[in-house]
């Protein structure tokens, strides 16, 4: 899966970290994603299949 639907500001949930919490997407610099994690704090992804999914903001 691509990144393609991430942007900036978007909450999203790490797949197989769900004890992380939600996350805010900070950038988008090419493949690398930087999210702050509620519970995790900043985390550097690299790739184009990210273990992201995108939380509707009623699901916050």
């Amino acid at each position: 899966m691509s990144h393609a639907f991430l942007e900036v500001g978007a909450i999203v949930r790490h797949r197989s970290k769900p004890d992380w919490g939600l996350g805010q997407i900070q950038s988008i610099i090419g493949l690398r994603v930087t999210v702050n994690f509620e519970h995790q704090g900043k985390v550097v992804m690299h790739g184009d299949d990210l273990p992201l999914q995108l939380v509707a903001p009623d699901h916050c």
